[in-house]
């Protein structure tokens, strides 16, 4: 059995930038990085849409606008340094109706109070910068991003390896101890024990909490995101990204146009319950999963909050034409043949009991141990400076 200063659970963006800032404050620590799939990023990091916030959506003083704002920066700079491309391409959040004009009013309360450079502009001017959008009003915030995460991830493995960290694949972690005078881990294949514990195990995050003893009252529910990419001869189809008036009431920011770093387009998310939580393909089942869900009471508090959203998504996941109309709201050109499948992403949303769905990063601690138990997003965008607060928790611990 292997002895380390640190253990970090999972090999996700925000678990390797943990293990990434471990190492900077604490160069001569023993880190060990388990990661239970072949390679990093292989869940939520890589099946994103790539985008760097800037950090307009979220309630000022929470943890999501603090550390948005920081990783926005963060993000820049790491690539900057690194050589990884990224575009500061800009976003317009598109209002369509005189009610998603009232709740743009609110997003640029929050931006000037957030610090966030943003600017409303009118039917025309929207028009001009982009001609295939229509809305009555858009906020532009020129600053926000796209880039490539699982690049961004893969390059934190490496600088972690070359610093003397050990970043182990294929290591599902199925028992986790914690003592007075240190933590035990087990996986398929072999013990180690460290002096502190740090999991950012996402899609899995309330399983290994559990697993270590916690008593937590939230369960992790997968919401798959579904996507499309447009055809190559709808290139340059918008040169920004394109969003709509997000409903206060829901996690999610609705349906999207994004350029990428690598010259598609893509199309979505939509948010379908999920049967599975690390399964890709439609109408992917997890019998397990699903027991887990049916028994856990926040799941049906939910789906009972939330029927007409829910059976819409669905919906708009079994035809295309019905998902193709979210899109013409503010894109009319856009043809049905122009919604090319791409693979979906899932999305952890951590729910409470009583079926609230939390909205903001939680991290509960024990003696030894650090875990994230929701990371939404901007998780992404944000994962640096996560990394870095996780990291100072652990240290000083």
């Amino acid at each position: 059995m292997s002895h380390f200063r640190y253990c970090v659970i999972g090999g996700g963006i925000v678990g390797l930038s943990t293990a990434y800032h471990l190492l900077e404050a604490d160069p001569d620590a023993t880190v060990l990085v388990l990661e239970a799939e072949g390679d990093v990023a292989s869940h939520q990091t890589g099946h994103n849409s790539g985008v760097i916030h800037s950090g307009i959506y979220y309630e000022p003083g929470s943890l999501k606008a603090t550390l948005c704002k920081a990783g926005e920066k963060a993000t820049k700079e790491f690539c900057t340094e690194h050589g990884i491309p990224f575009e500061e391409c800009g976003k317009l959040i598109v209002a369509t109706t005189p009610a998603e004009l009232a709740r743009m009013a609110d997003l640029e309360r929050r931006a000037e109070i957030n610090g966030i450079e943003c600017r409303r502009v009118g039917a025309d001017e929207l028009a001009e910068l982009e001609p295939n959008v229509t809305g009555l009003a858009a906020l532009h915030l020129p600053r926000t991003g796209i880039v490539d995460y699982p690049r961004i991830a893969r390059k934190l493995a490496e600088l972690v390896a070359a610093r003397g960290g050990d970043v182990r694949r294929g290591a599902r972690v199925v028992a986790i101890a914690e003592s007075m005078q240190r933590v035990s881990v087990s996986t398929q294949y072999i013990s180690v024990t460290c002096d502190r514990l740090i999991a950012c195990a996402g899609l899995q995050s309330d399983r290994l909490a559990q697993m270590a003893g916690l008593n937590v009252d939230t369960q992790i529910v997968p919401f798959r995101g579904e996507y499309f990419r447009l055809p190559p001869h709808r290139v340059g189809f918008v040169t920004r990204l394109i969003y709509p008036v997000p409903d206060p009431e829901l996690p999610f920011l609705g349906v999207h146009l994004s350029p990428t770093v690598h010259g598609d387009i893509t199309v979505g998310p939509n948010a379908v319950l999920g049967l599975a939580r690390q399964r890709y393909p439609k109408f992917s089942v997890d019998v397990a999963d699903v027991m887990r869900m049916a028994r856990f009471p926040g799941t049906w508090r939910v789906a009972r909050s939330n029927v007409g959203v829910g059976l819409r998504e669905i919906r708009n996941s079994l035809f295309k034409g019905s998902y193709l109309r979210e899109c013409r709201r503010y894109a009319p050109a856009l043809q049905k043949s122009d919604l090319l499948p791409v693979p979906a992403g899932i999305r952890a949303q951590a729910v409470r009991r009583d079926g609230t769905l939390l909205h903001d990063f939680v991290i509960e601690e024990t003696n030894r141990m650090v875990h994230v138990l929701n990371s939404p997003s901007p998780a992404a965008t944000a994962a640096l400076p996560i990394g870095a607060h996780l990291a100072s928790v652990g240290v000083n611990r």
